[in-house]
């Protein structure tokens, strides 16, 4: 979770909403990413929807079967549809998000009839830390 938070920080220096994700397999990195929304005015361009698109072509497969994903912030409902099509073992979160989140919160994507797979879910993992640089981002923009 450390190296996502490393994510998360690059990502509010570059004035991006400071989410960091890492892809994680048999103990090795194999994609680290941050939100690059705006830089790539691209609303898909979550910390976690890079990182998943970066481990997989690097594996040349769409599953990521015995890999583990680590994010600062719950997943939205877009993210965490990923995490399931991409088969994920695991998915560990920082802070938890009320208004946007999608596994505890909101579509609870994990939690529907129709969802595919589902990873083990970890949540709350260096919350305050993750969180804190949230408030911290949004509060320098009011």
């Amino acid at each position: 979770m450390q190296l996502a938070l490393a994510e998360a920080r690059l990502a509010f220096a570059a004035g991006e909403v400071p989410v960091g994700a890492v892809v994680v397999r048999d103990g090795k990195i194999l994609a680290r990413a941050h939100n690059r929304v705006e830089r790539d005015n691209d609303p898909t361009a979550h910390a976690e929807m890079l990182a998943i698109r970066t481990a997989a072509r690097l594996l040349g497969t769409p599953r990521l079967v015995d890999c583990d994903l680590y994010v600062t912030l719950e997943p939205c409902a877009m993210c965490a549809q990923a995490v399931s099509l991409a088969r994920f073992r695991r998915l560990y979160f920082g802070a938890y998000d009320p208004k946007g989140g999608g596994v505890e919160h909101g579509a609870m994507v994990f939690a529907r009839e129709t969802c595919h797979h589902r990873p083990e879910v970890v949540g709350g993992v260096n919350e305050v830390e993750a969180a804190e640089l949230l408030r911290r981002f949004f509060a320098e923009r009011r």
